[in-house]
């Protein structure tokens, strides 16, 4: 009897870890048939990806057309130049088991009249990264993408410009680390900041590879 306990600990802690993997499928399987937003130009498409395993967790802007089309998050030049700031190749970056992608609006929110994407829409968050976020619970580290997670997760720095919040990127760690978005608008941004390659990538990699061990 006394060498059963152990057994029957373990047994428990198997069944908690199905049922929570259960109720996490089901709140995916939710996200993903959401509708809520019926006005989207290209129609409802939830993009996101991870597991409850998940080490890192990147919470990103919003999906783009290629992402909408083929469903994977950052499946684009975008994605490269992220994965290269990473030091991550497509296998790890794409391993839902170790790396979750959320973003602040799931589905792709259509163009301005510039041409540019608009904004993500403001309904996604609220209602589903609290949520979604009640199962990463071993993420060690969070990514902050781009200006709408930086301003959504710290509201306190929204009066700031996205310049000032990425010089201070130090005040985040240890568990984040904010980012800009990794589209060619911020290319000139990172060769007029060059602390970026030279101090920020250099930490933003170890962490990843110390996290994602």
């Amino acid at each position: 009897m006394i060498g059963a306990k152990p057994a029957h600990r373990l047994e428990r802690m198997q069944l908690r870890s199905v049922e929570t993997c259960s109720a996490f499928d089901q709140l995916i399987a939710k996200v993903r048939a959401c509708s809520r937003c019926t006005e989207l130009p290209l129609g409802p498409r939830p993009v996101l990806r991870g597991q409850p395993s998940a080490r890192l967790l990147i919470i990103s802007q919003a999906p783009g057309t290629r992402a909408h089309e083929t469903g994977l998050s950052f499946n684009d030049k975008s994605g490269d130049r992220l994965r290269l700031w990473l030091g991550l190749d497509r296998a790890t970056f794409y391993d839902e088991a170790r790396v979750a992608i959320m973003p602040i609006g799931f589905c792709y929110p259509g163009r301005d009249l510039r041409g540019g994407d608009l904004p993500p829409r403001p309904e996604c968050a609220p209602l589903w990264h609290p949520l979604l976020r009640r199962h990463f619970a071993a993420v060690g580290l969070t990514l902050l993408v781009g200006s709408y997670a930086i301003r959504h997760y710290r509201p306190e720095r929204r009066r700031q410009s996205l310049s000032k919040i990425l010089a201070g990127w130090r005040e985040f760690l240890p568990d984040i680390f904010a980012l800009p978005h990794p589209s060619w608008r911020t290319t000139h941004w990172e060769r007029t900041n060059p602390w970026f390659a030279v101090e920020l990538l250099p930490e933003l990699r170890a962490r990843i590879a110390a996290a994602l061990q």
